[in-house]
């Protein structure tokens, strides 16, 4: 497969939220959530018509943030 990610052609193992379980673990309502794909700063992939957010984008964005206040 031209481009894959792995050689072998296997995609690399990433775990998606809902937006639910987003907002659950980052303590805030599913609505904040929502805000944050609708502007970028969090990624999602749109499932229908629902959003999954790769569990790595939340670490990487609560990193961002946490650097921004200290």
């Amino acid at each position: 497969m031209a481009g894959s990610p792995q050689s072998d052609g296997r995609l690399p193992e990433v775990r998606f939220l809902t937006v639910a379980e987003v907002a659950t673990l980052m303590r805030v309502s599913k609505m904040t959530v929502y805000r944050l794909v609708h502007s970028g700063e969090l990624t999602a992939v749109r499932v229908g018509r629902s959003f999954r957010v790769p569990e790595h984008a939340v670490h990487e964005y609560l990193r961002g943030a946490f650097q921004q206040t200290a």
